[in-house]
């Protein structure tokens, strides 16, 4: 660890954990198991499940959108940052356990249960990824935010291994789940829930969280909130930079998402991944993503966050473009992993760009906006890919209308000058700390 201060490097370590923590539920419940599942069982048909599924992930997005600038605003006016990502953390567990309950033709209920869990799961980043910028060394901001992404990987591959020694290869399932009812792979979502009550606990022993002058009432605090919002709206010029990067990850993370959203499905529908076959493919992607996100890191500190995101943008509409004329499973791997070894990079250095982009005592708001940009227009990709699939009653073209996302983020991408805007992040005036809890 890059950090020579004792408490310093126990706050990275712990907030580091976070994404150990956290990274299950995008891997089990979003991407490979629970999104396979719904789509083939709980689903009247692949095709069906997938529009549905497309509906819930889109709606995520969209409530997602639409709350977390205000909730980033309000934390950084009332000092109360873990005690919101508390709040998302414990809805995203609960949410979790829910979706063990639904079965067989439970569509509805397995959607309302995703979105709960969805929703405070993207929600509790605009405060965590906000420690960013006050725990890491400017220079090392980078490849602290790929360490994330690497640990977050290494979380998710783990929690694969786990479902398919625990849930999935024995015979008959442990604990008395019946197999008929699809009780060993739901119970995958209760694993989920409790690692993520588990490992989350250390960010909140042992990362501190600047406090902020509250206002003595709740009607003050919001009123404030809003004001300073549409003071960040007025000045955002200011930090034209930070804007254009947010206005490019509209597009560019959108694509990203849908992947995740439906790369097991894709798998299982087009090729005919069984439930083991999808489980070993998640794991090999979360080595490709880990390793990815670890290595690029260096890559992030050494030519900056805009060019490591460019270069992860050419290569990812190269490997969707692969996934979709891919004719054998061999090329399907290879695209897989290649989306893997981009992914994260591309994830950490967009956080890391923001965070040298942000001014001191706007993290919260910044990294409001940045959960905003994630998931504003989050919806479409997810929509456009469950129209066009059930249009053209293929899953392979639903795909390839990921690959106009990434175009569309890498020209925006090209408008940001990386060294104007830390500069502009500098002069800024930051909101003093009062104290630290």
């Amino acid at each position: 660890m890059p950090v020579s201060d004792p408490d310093k490097k126990r706050s990275i370590l712990a907030w580091l954990l976070f994404d150990f923590a956290n990274q299950p539920f995008t891997t089990l419940v979003v991407t490979f198991v629970y999104a396979t599942f719904f789509t083939q069982v709980i689903a009247a048909d692949e095709v069906t499940g997938t529009t549905q599924w497309s509906w819930g992930i889109a709606i995520t997005a969209l409530i997602v959108a639409i709350t977390s600038p205000y909730l980033g605003a309000l934390a950084d006016r009332g000092g109360h940052r873990k005690r919101f990502l508390f709040i998302t953390v414990v809805a995203c567990i609960l949410g979790s356990i829910l979706l063990f309950f639904p079965t067989e033709g439970q569509v509805l209920f397995a959607l309302t249960a995703l979105v709960i869990a969805n929703v405070a799961f993207e929600l509790s980043y605009v405060f965590y990824n906000a420690f960013l910028p006050e725990i890491a060394p400017s220079d090392k901001i980078g490849r602290i935010s790929g360490y994330g992404w690497a640990v977050g990987y290494l979380g998710g591959l783990l929690s694969l291994v786990a479902a398919l020694l625990i849930f999935v290869f024995p015979e008959p399932p442990l604990f008395g789940l019946d197999p008929d009812t699809g009780a060993n792979i739901r119970a995958t979502n209760l694993m989920v829930a409790a690692w993520y009550a588990i490992f989350a606990i250390p960010l909140f022993l042992f990362v501190k969280e600047r406090k902020r002058t509250a206002l003595p009432d709740v009607g003050g605090l919001i009123r404030s909130t809003n004001a300073q919002l549409r003071t960040t709206f007025r000045e955002i010029r200011q930090f034209k930079h930070a804007f254009y990067l947010l206005a490019a990850r509209f597009f560019y993370n959108d694509g990203i998402v849908t992947v995740f959203a439906f790369g097991g499905i894709y798998a299982a529908g087009t090729f005919g991944f069984d439930q083991q076959g999808i489980l070993i493919f998640g794991i090999v992607l979360n080595v490709a993503a880990g390793l990815g996100a670890f290595l690029f890191g260096f890559v992030d500190d050494r030519i900056g966050g805009k060019r490591t995101i460019m270069i992860t943008l050419v290569g990812l509409m190269a490997a969707v473009a692969l996934a979709t004329i891919a004719t054998n499973v061999v090329w399907f791997w290879v695209a897989g992993i290649l989306l893997g070894l981009l992914v994260g990079p591309n994830q950490a250095s967009s956080r890391s760009l923001l965070g040298r982009f942000t001014p001191e005592g706007k993290e919260n708001e910044f990294f409001g906006f940045f959960a905003f940009s994630g998931k504003l227009t989050a919806f479409a990709g997810p929509i456009v890919l469950g129209w066009v699939t059930s249009l053209a009653g293929s899953q392979r073209v639903g795909v390839a209308t990921i690959i106009i996302f990434f175009v569309i983020g890498a020209v925006l991408l090209m408008k940001v000058d990386e060294a104007e805007g830390i500069a502009n992040a500098r002069a800024a005036d930051p909101i003093m700390p009062e104290e630290d809890d």
